[in-house]
């Protein structure tokens, strides 16, 4: 299995139009043209993310987003601990923390990746788990 995660600017470029939009999609087909292999392929945003992306689900403006098959990673009691410790311990935004919560939410099995333009601070949250995609 493998678990794609969208952090915030990868999230609002799919909201936009331009280079990063063009390469974020490129990025989810990429990785969902990889069924051929047994691999289960899993993509998900914190919803702490959507919030500070400002990605409304409901709005008009997010149709074309909302194509894509991405879940929304719940910010519960359990993950808001595990994401407050990360956010006293490494001093990253709410969003990152939330992301390193869901990163550890996973099995040691499961393959990790995610799109961000902040990989120093994803590859502090992940704990070295994660394969980080710079956009």
């Amino acid at each position: 299995m493998t678990v794609v995660i969208l952090d915030s600017e990868a999230v609002s470029a799919l909201h936009s139009t331009g280079t990063k939009r063009r390469l974020v999609l490129a990025l989810l087909e990429t990785a969902r043209a990889g069924r051929q292999r047994p691999t289960t392929r899993t993509f998900i945003v914190p919803t702490t993310v959507r919030v500070e992306a400002g990605w409304d689900r409901t709005a008009p403006a997010s149709a074309g987003a909302n194509r894509h098959p991405i879940m929304d990673h719940v910010l519960d009691g359990q993950h808001a601990n595990v994401a407050a410790r990360i956010r006293q311990q490494l001093k990253v935004s709410p969003a990152d923390a939330h992301i390193g919560a869901a990163i550890s939410s996973y099995p040691s099995g499961v393959e990790i990746a995610v799109i961000t333009s902040d990989p120093d601070d994803i590859a502090a949250v992940s704990g070295g788990r994660a394969r980080i995609i710079s956009i």
